[in-house]
């Protein structure tokens, strides 16, 4: 079979072998693929330092019976190198690989709002303009959004009631997102209002009003942003502990 050109970021690499890995890439036109390259782990691998998590690489790659190989690799923008020294932005940019990499369980299925979120998403860590972590959870939240499970922050995620009603809402993670008194199902949280206008101005992008945001805010804002993420993906973030610690 011909080989095939495709360009995406690193997501992840594991050892296989002696000297070989398994590089795990979100691929602009091939969507999330697995592909081996052969003496990665030798010193004098013509591969060098390109196929490392956080860059984005220009590739060339020949299909293989279980796994492609990969046979040329040229670096686009190492995300990784403004992040290896700051470890809140480093463990936050980990974070959206692993949410990247769950978002597209299907290998070789097109993502590419996928990858351009999270381009989008590495490109403002390394840029220093905004706490790591609104920048993580704007990532999350629009990743929900780009798979159809945006939470509904504007009015009841049951009964549509917005306005006045929803004054003092509460927030249901199995509901879907914001809920009014008449629907709030025991256990839903109770977040302040700025915690949720929070979560708006990060979902659409309004990063005027995020940076205007107090820490307890932001604070509980990013536990809300985790647990209906974790909950939407029935799976747990395992980075995301890290990214809580700091």
């Amino acid at each position: 079979m011909q080989l095939y050109r495709d360009d995406g970021v690193v997501l992840r690499t594991q050892k296989l072998g002696e000297a070989d890995r398994i590089i795990t890439i979100l691929g602009r036109t091939t969507g999330r693929i697995r592909a081996v390259a052969k003496g990665v782990r030798r010193t004098k691998s013509r591969f060098g330092g390109r196929l490392e998590p956080f860059t984005h690489v220009d590739l060339m790659l020949h299909p293989g019976r279980s796994l492609d190989v990969i046979t040329q690799a040229e670096v686009i923008r190492p995300y990784g190198e403004p992040l290896t020294g700051d470890y809140p932005r480093y463990t936050a940019g980990v974070a959206m690989l692993e949410t990247a990499e769950r978002f597209t369980p299907v290998e070789k299925e097109p993502a590419l709002r996928q990858l351009l979120l999270l381009i989008g998403g590495l490109r403002a860590l390394g840029e220093n303009e905004h706490d790591s972590r609104l920048v993580l959870d704007a990532f999350l939240l629009r990743s929900l959004a780009v798979a159809g499970y945006a939470p509904t922050l504007e009015e009841c995620a049951r009964c549509g009631a917005s306005g006045h009603e929803l004054r003092l809402p509460a927030f249901a993670v199995a509901a879907g997102g914001t809920v009014c008194p008449s629907c709030r199902p025991p256990g839903a949280a109770s977040p302040a209002p700025a915690t949720v206008a929070l979560m708006r101005a990060l979902l659409r992008g309004d990063w005027d009003g995020a940076d205007g945001s107090e820490r307890r805010h932001r604070v509980e804002c990013s536990g809300l942003v985790a647990a209906y993420l974790q909950w939407h993906l029935e799976h747990s973030i395992r980075s995301l502990r890290h990214v809580e610690r700091v």
